[in-house]
């Protein structure tokens, strides 16, 4: 058996630092090339031999900081961690002139989406958004993935998000307009998605034929939804919100009554960590519909895929 499986393509932008660097046809390039590499790991453990990437991390992290090291490692490369204020001692632009020297790909988990765009801006290698403020496009790979591999399908699906309009919820939002998947969303009056992000979701999903909700009524959201996704109220950065938010999302808890109006196949999504007992019950998150553990690990599959289109 060949140490690499050849795959045509790439990403045409050279970064991924929000979900629109991607096209349509790469965002289904990137899912079917992660069916590979899930299904026959073995064959792409040499693909990055040689190389570097550069991990930065401004927020702590799990699921992000050890997918992201295993997958640049079973694909044969290493991963070099910095864990601090990206622009503390130095310019950003001075951090990405420095980084491509060494390395060949650099992944940041960020405050802020600037930083993001101003390492893209100033790199020569390509650089991954692991996170920011506005968007998490790495976590809804992951989620799209799982949701064709439950279903078989995405076209056609309702994805529903109950909660704060925040960077997951576009992240979703976006992929979920182009593949044909229907997206709704319930927040707080004071906590909807960006006007922008909306506005771009609502054109691509014109283009795909899927639909784009807003609204202030989990129900509504939720009814005849295929997944029901929801996240931490209060993110990361947020922490001095936290007993406010409480108070203004209480009524936007996932809890075995509204997942009840949801189809009975459903399954139920959260990107982690959960606050048990906020946004979600135990019994839900730990229920037979929680596919939540599938997410994470597919992390690692989708982040696979996403490296190989950028630095093969």
């Amino acid at each position: 058996m060949p140490a690499t499986n050849s795959f045509t393509g790439g990403i045409a932008a050279g970064d991924f630092t929000s979900d629109l660097d991607v096209t349509a046809e790469e965002l289904h390039e990137l899912l079917a090339l992660t069916a590979r590499l899930k299904r026959s790991p073995e064959r792409f453990r040499h693909v990055l031999a040689g190389r570097y990437a550069s991990l930065l991390f401004e927020k702590p992290s799990l699921r992000t900081r050890l997918t992201f090291e295993l997958a640049v490692k079973q694909l044969g490369g290493e991963a070099i961690v910095s864990i601090g204020a990206i622009a503390k001692r130095e310019p950003v632009k001075d951090v990405a002139r420095n980084l491509d020297r060494w390395t060949q790909c650099i992944v940041a988990r960020t405050f802020l989406q600037q930083t993001v765009d101003e390492l893209a801006r100033f790199s020569a290698v390509p650089v991954i958004n692991a996170l920011s403020d506005l968007y998490h496009p790495c976590q809804a790979l992951a989620d799209i993935f799982t949701l064709q591999e439950h279903f078989g399908r995405l076209e056609g699906l309702k994805l529903a998000f109950v909660g704060d309009g925040n960077n997951v919820a576009h992240s979703l939002m976006l992929d979920a307009a182009r593949l044909g998947v229907h997206f709704a969303i319930a927040a707080p009056p004071a906590y909807p998605p960006k006007a922008a992000v909306l506005a771009e979701a609502r054109r691509l999903a014109s283009l795909s034929g899927s639909e784009v909700l807003v609204t202030n009524v989990p129900v509504l959201a939720v009814s005849g939804a295929h997944a029901v996704y929801t996240d931490v109220w209060a993110s990361m950065g947020l922490e001095e919100e936290a007993e406010k938010r409480r108070a203004e999302f209480r009524a936007y808890q996932v809890d075995e009554g509204l997942m009840a109006k949801a189809r009975p196949e459903a399954v139920f999504m959260h990107c982690l960590p959960a606050k048990r007992g906020e946004e979600t019950t135990d019994a839900v998150i730990e229920s037979a519909c929680s596919v939540v553990f599938d997410q994470a690990e597919n992390r690692l599959h989708t982040q696979k895929a996403l490296l190989l289109m950028l630095m093969s």
